[in-house]
C-alpha cells in the first residue's frame, strides 16, 4: 500500500490572530538545523522505525527493521509557512525523501504565503520537483487581512498566482476563511468572485473557529475587543457565506468533494484525501502526526526539542496511541462523512459488527443525513452545520 508523508515546518513571519497551531516566529538561524533534523529523521526511518508504526528508537519495542523502502505517492509540506525556508533546504528534504522511500507518481505540495513567492523561489521549487502549491490567500479584502494579522495584501495574491503559473505550476490551490473580522456579505462575495476569476485548480474554504487556542478566539470568548473580536460575523452569516460559495463554485464547474474542499475535475488533493479515508501516512518534524491503520502517534511540538531528540538519537514521539475498535468506528463516520460521497454504511456495519440504523434514522428523518441504499452521507444543505450533526450521530 502506498503512503503519504507530511513534513511540518512550524515557522511563521507572524502569528495570525485566528491561528491555534503550534507554530512560532523564530530566528532564521534555526531553519537549517531543523531541516537537517527532518532529513536525519527520514534517513534513519528504515533502521530506526522498522516500519510505519513509530517504533525502533531506544526504549521502544518494535519489529525487526525492514530493508525494503516504503512506497510513497504524496508529500505535503505544511506549517507554519514552509515557503520561508530557503529553496535549497526544501529541495534537500525532497531529495532525502527520494533516497529513502520509493516515490511513485508523487504529488508534492508546498504551502506558501503569497508575499513569500518570488520568481526565483518559484523556479527553484519547480526545479526541486514540487508540483502543487497551496496559497494561503484567506481573503481578498485588505481590511480583513490586516485584522487577521496576515502579512500579505490582495495584490500579493494576484502576483503570486502569476509568478507560479509562469514558473510552470499547473496545480495551484487557494485557501479562504469565512467569518474573518470585518467580513460582510459584500466583501465575501467579492473574495469568491476573485477566486472564480483566477480559477485555481483547487480551493479550500474554512469557517472561522472560535476557541481558546487562538488569540482571536480567546478574546472573543472573554468578551474583549482586541484583534477586532467584536467584528466577527454572526454564526448565521458565516453559514450563509459558506452556502453562497457552495452554489457559486458548483455553477463554475468545481466539484465539492469534502466539506471544506473543492476541485476542478481530476484535481482533488490526493494527500489530504488520505486523512479522510484513514489511509496510512508518516509525519516528520515538530508536532507532525502519523497513522499506520492501527496506531496514531505525534512528535513533540517544540522545534528545538525535536532537533535535540534527533541529534541525540532519542525518540521525538510525544505519544503513541493504539486505535480501539470504538475509536476506529467513530473515525470512519466522522472522517468519512466529511466527504460528500459519504460512506459505505453496509461495509462499516459488517466490518465493525454493529447496527447503526437506529442511530441514523432520526437524523435522516430530520433531513440531516441521507441514506441511499447502503451509502450514507450528509444532506447537501446541512454541510455548514456538520459539526452539530456529528455530535448528534456520535454522542
Amino acid at each position: 500500500m502506498t503512503q503519504g508523508i507530511y513534513i511540518q515546518v512550524p515557522f511563521c513571519q507572524t502569528k495570525c490572530t485566528y491561528c491555534n497551531f503550534h507554530t512560532g516566529v523564530v530566528s532564521r538561524d534555526r531553519y537549517l538545523p531543523y531541516a537537517e533534523a527532518v532529513c536525519r529523521d527520514m534517513e534513519g526511518h528504515r533502521s530506526r522505525y522498522g516500519r510505519a508504526d513509530g517504533s525502533g528508537f531506544p526504549g521502544e519495542i518494535g519489529p525487526v527493521p525492514s530493508t525494503r523502502p516504503l512506497t510513497v505517492d504524496t508529500v505535503y509540506f505544511g506549517g507554519g509557512t514552509p515557503s520561508l525556508l530557503d529553496a535549497t533546504l526544501l529541495g534537500k528534504i525532497l531529495d532525502t525523501l527520494y533516497r529513502n522511500f520509493s516515490a511513485k507518481s508523487l504529488e508534492a505540495t508546498l504551502e506558501a504565503d503569497p508575499e513569500t513567492v518570488t520568481p526565483e523561489k518559484a523556479r527553484a521549487w519547480a526545479d526541486a520537483e514540487f508540483n502543487r502549491i497551496s496559497l494561503g490567500a484567506q481573503s481578498f479584502n485588505d481590511t480583513e487581512l490586516r485584522a487577521a494579522g496576515r502579512m500579505h495584501r490582495r495584490a500579493d495574491i494576484f502576483s503570486a498566482n502569476t509568478i507560479l503559473r509562469e514558473a510552470g505550476f499547473q496545480n495551484i490551490s487557494l485557501d479562504l476563511i469565512a467569518g474573518l473580522p470585518h467580513q460582510t456579505a459584500e466583501t465575501w462575495e467579492e473574495s469568491v468572485g476573485q477566486i472564480l476569476q483566477m480559477r485555481p485548480n483547487h480551493l479550500s474554504i474554512y469557517m472561522l473557529e472560535i476557541d481558546e487556542g487562538s488569540r482571536l478566539g480567546a478574546e472573543s470568548l472573554a468578551g474583549g475587543k482586541r484583534y477586532s473580536a467584536t467584528e466577527i460575523p454572526a454564526d448565521d452569516s458565516i453559514a450563509d457565506f459558506y452556502d453562497s460559495a457552495c452554489a457559486r463554485l458548483a455553477q463554475s464547474g468545481y466539484e465539492h468533494y469534502e466539506i471544506s474542499n473543492w476541485a476542478l475535475p481530476g484535481m482533488r488533493s490526493r494527500h489530504n484525501s488520505k486523512y479522510w479515508q484513514r489511509k496510512p501516512y508518516l509525519g516528520f518534524g515538530a508536532g507532525a502526526h502519523s497513522f499506520d491503520g492501527q496506531k496514531r502517534w505525534s512528535n513533540v511540538h517544540d522545534s528545538t526539542r525535536y532537533v535535540t531528540c534527533i541529534e541525540q538519537g532519542i525518540s521525538p514521539r510525544e505519544q503513541i496511541e493504539m486505535v480501539t475498535a470504538a475509536q476506529a468506528l467513530e473515525e470512519e463516520l466522522f472522517l468519512g462523512l466529511r466527504q460528500l460521497e459519504g460512506v459505505d454504511l453496509e461495509r462499516i456495519e459488517r466490518e465493525y459488527d454493529v447496527n447503526l440504523r437506529n442511530r441514523i434514522a432520526p437524523l435522516a428523518e430530520q433531513g440531516f443525513l441521507q441514506l441511499n441504499g447502503g451509502q450514507l452521507r450528509l444532506a447537501p444543505d446541512r454541510l455548514s452545520i456538520s459539526n452539530d450533526v456529528f455530535v448528534e450521530l456520535l454522542g
